[in-house]
């Protein structure tokens, strides 16, 4: 599997911390942010198996 075909996952972008109203909405930003890192987080970990050898950082 080529890295073309397979890329690396990429983060979610962390909300601003103007981002979060303080409202307790239901579905707060903050936490969209965890569950999307926790996703992404466990992407990381199955593509990290796939790719042993590849391990740089994403490009900003």
């Amino acid at each position: 599997m080529t890295a073309t075909s397979d890329p690396r996952p990429l983060p979610p972008d962390k909300p601003l911390p103007g981002d979060c109203c303080g409202g307790g909405c239901s579905v707060c930003v903050l936490d969209a942010y965890e569950e999307q890192r926790a996703h992404y987080e466990a992407r990381l970990a199955a593509w990290r198996l796939r790719h042993p050898d590849d391990e740089a950082p994403p490009a900003p």
